[in-house]
């Protein structure tokens, strides 16, 4: 999925994230801004959807997060235009485990 960007050959990408947040804007008749991290790796910004409600409070810079691919052979999904990649695990704590409160994030 992610040979063809040239980033790795795995579908899994394991790296920290040095990010900035930016808002991405939603296809036509869906008005909202989506807040994603991006990272900027090997000269290309890679932009990643967080998924859950509030779970991008979870995320901070300089925080290590482990992103797998999202969609069809890494294509973009539903109204997010040039995203085609999510956020799995937040400082190697699972994101859902994060969201449900059955862990907590770990101090740095």
């Amino acid at each position: 999925v992610l040979q063809c960007l040239g980033i790795s050959c795995s579908s899994k990408l394991n790296s920290p994230f040095l990010c900035n947040f930016s808002g991405v804007e939603a296809k036509q008749c869906n008005s909202a801004i989506r807040k994603m991290p991006t990272d900027q790796e090997q000269q290309k910004i890679l932009t990643a959807f967080v998924p859950k409600n509030g779970c991008l409070n979870f995320t901070e810079k300089n925080y290590e997060l482990l992103v797998a691919g999202f969609g069809l052979k890494g294509h973009a999904v539903g109204d997010i235009p040039g995203v085609y990649l999510k956020v799995v695990k937040v400082a190697s704590v699972s994101l859902l485990a994060l969201n449900k409160g059955k862990k907590e994030r770990p101090r740095s």
